[in-house]
């Protein structure tokens, strides 16, 4: 009796077509679309802070991830040797990601060829590839890109040990746990979802609970400690309401038309599934922001971003949605989207701030200070609190031949935190550097620049300098301060 192939689950054809069609093409065209202007877009805040920690010596890394920052703690150490390898240019320290989500897109092809087909896994690697949300924190140096790798590789090693339950396959499971806990705490409510895949099977229940378990009881110090700096961490987040619940979709995946399409197919995909992998990967992707959600309702946590780790699994559900359909047109479907995403794609690559039309250009600032700077200038920075890091984008820029900090009184690295603190007196500060010139860099676009300095520093300031000279770029303003 000759078998009939279920042609949803057929391959692509054999030899170097089943070759192209495996994990390569995705990752390849994810290190191609991600990898085009990689250091194009000036590195934000998030990033000035990555570089911040972890260009620090080990002794002071440790100290501030005491204190704050924790849960990007892994990523930090991670890059801490990374920079000592390949430098800290915003190529270098971008590319992690970059091959991280190169990963992310092999290994979603792998997913979907075990459980759909070859053909489907070669669609959902291809449309993860060329979501927006991929190039966006593939090109970011932050953890999102390694918590995303982890997210579909702990889901492939669940399906391969629930499909041969064995206690060396659970092993790889909860290693692949463990790492998505390092990269991400809040990426592991995607085990929410994975639950469902062992439901009624005792085997694949125990070795589930065992993996799950051990990778717990090794990030216990970890969410301790996290949990306790939530509040320092997180104390910009707000409560999320109905309009970031309807918005979400735009959110994780950057652009509201990209996000509405590939749901929509997902949430038809998991409505035409035949097994409960459909299911598992539906529940993957819903219950994580179901839980942030509520969890943000009581807490300093809606972030979206953290749900950039669902994209492979709406992805998946989406080519399910497509099984019956010719390949021809399943590609021409990766091809819409890709053009849905391309305005998304081109402003990514301007800025990775948000909004895309409010830029930030702290390269400008330093290119003006580097080419008008002179022996004995000082610098002042405001504001110095919050989370612009005005002082660590110079730091960056021009490292040692940065003018003299002259209000600082303990530096972020001597705080064992990620921003300085100013001295208490302002005016006796400024007597006693001396300086001919200050520069003022502020945050915003500023007609007087000097007038707008709150409180006793800018009292100070306006006593003793006077501005000669303003510079406006995007987002920031540069302005040089002589002396009355």
């Amino acid at each position: 009796m000759t078998q009939q192939l279920d042609p949803a689950r057929a391959g692509v054809g054999a030899g170097p077509r089943r070759f192209i069609a495996g994990p390569w093409a995705p990752a390849a065209l994810t290190l191609l679309i991600v990898g085009f202007q990689l250091d194009r877009a000036p590195l934000w805040r998030d990033e000035l802070a990555t570089w911040s920690a972890a260009t620090r010596p080990l002794p002071d890394l440790w100290r501030m991830l005491a204190g704050i920052d924790a849960v990007t703690g892994p990523y930090y150490l991670f890059l801490h040797g990374w920079i000592r390898l390949f430098g800290d240019s915003a190529l270098a320290l971008r590319l992690p990601s970059l091959l991280a989500m190169a990963g992310a897109a092999a290994v979603t092809a792998q997913l979907g060829a075990r459980l759909f087909g070859d053909r489907a896994g070669l669609v959902a690697g291809l449309l993860f590839a060329v979501v927006p949300s991929t190039s966006r924190y593939g090109q970011e140096a932050r953890g999102y890109a390694f918590a995303t790798l982890f997210a579909v590789l702990a889901t492939l090693m669940l399906a391969r040990a629930v499909d041969r339950p064995a206690w060396p396959r659970f092993a790889g499971y909860g290693a692949a746990v463990l790492g998505l806990g390092l990269c991400n705490l809040v990426a592991l409510l995607v085990l929410a979802g994975h639950a469902a895949a062992v439901i009624g099977r005792r085997r694949a229940a125990l070795g589930f609970a065992a993996a799950v378990g051990a990778a717990a009881v090794l990030l216990v110090p970890l969410v301790v400690v996290a949990r306790g700096q939530a509040g320092v961490q997180l104390d910009w987040v707000l409560r999320p309401g109905a309009g970031d619940l309807l918005g979400l979709p735009g959110s994780v995946l950057q652009a509201s038309a990209v996000g509405g399409a590939l749901v929509a197919l997902a949430a038809l995909g998991w409505a035409v599934g035949d097994d409960r992998w459909p299911t598992v990967l539906g529940l993957s992707a819903l219950l994580p922001a179901a839980l942030l959600f509520l969890a943000g309702l009581v807490g300093p946590y809606w972030v979206p971003r953290y749900l950039v780790v669902t994209v492979p699994f709406i992805c998946l559900l989406a080519t399910v949605a497509l099984r019956r359909v010719r390949l021809v047109y399943a590609l021409a479907l990766v091809v819409l989207v890709a053009a849905l995403g391309g305005p998304t794609q081109a402003a990514l690559r301007r800025t990775h701030e948000w909004p895309r039309s409010a830029p930030v250009d702290y390269p400008g600032a330093v290119a003006v200070i580097r080419a008008n700077a002179q022996p004995g200038d000082a610098i002042v920075y405001e504001p110095r609190g919050g989370w612009k890091m005005l002082d660590v984008a110079v730091a960056y820029g021009l490292g040692s031949g940065a003018p003299r900090d002259v209000l600082v009184r303990q530096t972020a690295v001597e705080r064992g935190e990620l921003r300085a603190t100013e001295c208490a007196d302002p005016g006796a500060c400024l007597a006693a550097a001396g300086a001919p010139r200050i520069w003022l860099l502020t945050s915003g676009d500023r007609l007087s620049p000097l007038a707008m300095v709150p409180g006793s520093k800018g009292a100070a300031l306006r006593a003793a300098y006077a501005t000669h000279q303003v510079w406006h770029e995007p987002g920031l303003t540069v302005a040089l301060l002589t002396r009355r």
